[in-house]
């Protein structure tokens, strides 16, 4: 057969190619065997853009492999084994990190006429890049409905956490797999959390806060490079585990200690926003199409769900955090006192509060600007943290801080209040005057609040009856 001259048939970016069947089976080698002008233009600009080792090759050779061009991808060589060993057709969307496009690829078998070597064409169309992948998915009725079904969960009003977990375990029953996970990673922090897993009841399998050590974020991160740009990764069998020993070695031995023996692994990338993973073990493999697919629909859905939620707990943070000086605010003082109620009702022992105000700051704006002043409240606020440590502390005003106490006593504030002075020495321009009171039973909260201020204001006096210079002024 001539697949030259078929190739140059197609109008569209096409190719012929080429899949060993080795005896076991198996994927063998798969090759490009030809394409035509517009296929092998476009690859070979590809391959000129991406590094492939020593040297970057370009120039198209008939019936190469096709790692030649591109990076190795065993997510291509499914696809490839499928449409020409197995002959099924295949209609894939591939969302490639590297490239500013994604691909619509559409593969049909071809007759080979020899038992161990299959044909299929393999016809791309540059699309635009979506964040939606659902475009690519050929999946039963049923599979749709039971996946639709568990992602309607995402939305239901629980705890997130608690959703996610019902989520993972709708998606492991699903997928008949061993265990899945949605594991995130903190790339500031270099630490990996567990957002929701679950372990089949016979698994021996252990769960993944067995693992999340110190060094577990060194074997995470390696994962992007693992995946060489493709949108997921797919694990099935032995060959497919040499090529994670050879890429991977140190992720490889993780894999074997851990007993895994299959492996799906998507990114998390909510429009373009790397989170982490969701990944499915030990299924069976003739259901690894299956799998692929469930975790394919289910991952754009529970990505954005996570991105959703971390918006709307930053959202809640800032609505609370005082931005300046990174205590928290006005607004989370007044929930707090709302929801603490009579004394005793939230703590194991007595509450205290402590007010402590800024002396000076009206003279620090007047006389050198308020830039000044703003350094003067982040340093003031540095203070209370690293004194008031495991206390809430609150900025209630322009030069004004509540600092509440748990489960503490008299002594133990008035301790903590002549540390914070002594630290405030060393600066030249931070002082405090500060009051105190401790919550006894019958009293309301409000009512140590009103004490801990009037003693802060005879402080405060005191100070600037020593130093009348740094009285407030209005000029």
């Amino acid at each position: 057969m001539d697949w030259k001259s078929f190739s140059e048939h197609f109008d569209t970016m096409t190719c012929v190619i080429s899949v060993e069947k080795k005896p076991d089976g198996k994927c063998g080698t798969v090759r490009i065997v030809t394409g035509n002008r517009k296929y092998l233009d476009s690859l070979e600009l590809a391959a000129g853009q991406v590094d492939l080792g020593s040297e970057k090759k370009v120039e198209f050779i008939p019936n190469s492999e096709y790692t030649r061009y591109i990076p190795k991808d065993l997510n291509f060589e499914d696809v490839c084994f499928r449409a020409a060993v197995l002959k099924q057709p295949v209609h894939n969307c591939v969302h490639m990190p590297r490239y500013p496009f994604d691909i619509m690829a559409y593969l049909m078998p071809l007759e080979s006429g020899d038992e161990n070597l299959g044909y299929c064409t393999y016809t791309q169309v540059l699309v635009p890049k979506t964040d939606n992948n659902l475009m690519s998915l050929n999946i039963s009725q049923e599979t749709a409905m039971n996946i639709i079904g568990t992602c309607i969960k995402l939305r239901e009003d629980k705890p997130f956490r608690e959703i996610m977990q019902e989520v993972i375990e709708d998606i492991r029953k699903i997928s008949s797999a061993e265990f899945c996970c949605v594991l995130l990673l903190d790339e500031n922090q270099r630490k990996c959390s567990v957002m929701g897993e679950s372990k089949a009841p016979d698994s021996s399998l252990s769960m993944m806060e067995t693992y999340l050590n110190d060094d577990f974020y060194s074997i995470a991160e390696t994962w992007q490079d693992t995946l060489n740009g493709s949108f997921c990764l797919i694990v099935r069998d032995e060959q497919d585990m040499e090529f994670i020993r050879e890429k991977n070695p140190k992720w490889y031995r993780s894999l074997i200690g851990a007993g895994v023996e299959r492996l799906v692994l998507f990114p998390l990338m909510p429009r373009g926003q790397f989170l982490g993973y969701i990944f499915a073990i030990n299924f069976l493999e003739e259901k690894t199409q299956h799998i692929r697919d469930t975790l394919e629909l289910t991952t754009y859905f529970i990505a954005s769900e996570i991105a959703n939620n971390r918006f709307i707990e930053q959202l809640q943070t800032l609505n609370k955090m005082d931005l300046l000086t990174g205590v928290m605010n006005r607004n989370a003082m007044n929930s707090r006192i709302a929801a603490a109620g009579r004394a005793g009702d939230e703590t194991n022992g007595p509450m205290g509060v402590i007010f402590a105000d800024m002396n000076g700051l009206k003279y620090t704006n007047d006389h050198h600007g308020h830039s000044a002043g703003d350094l003067l409240l982040k340093n003031a606020a540095m203070i209370l943290q690293n004194t008031f440590i495991g206390d809430e502390i609150y900025r209630v005003g322009g030069d004004e801080f509540l600092i509440l106490l748990l489960d503490t006593d008299e002594e133990e504030m008035r301790r903590k209040i002549a540390e914070m002075k002594k630290k405030a020495e060393m600066f030249d321009n931070v002082r405090f005057a500060a009051g105190y009171s401790l919550v006894r039973p019958g009293m309301d909260l409000r009512e140590a609040l009103a004490e801990a201020d009037t003693r802060m204001y005879q402080d405060k006096e005191a100070y600037y009856r020593e130093h009348p210079e740094m009285k407030r002024r209005t000029l």
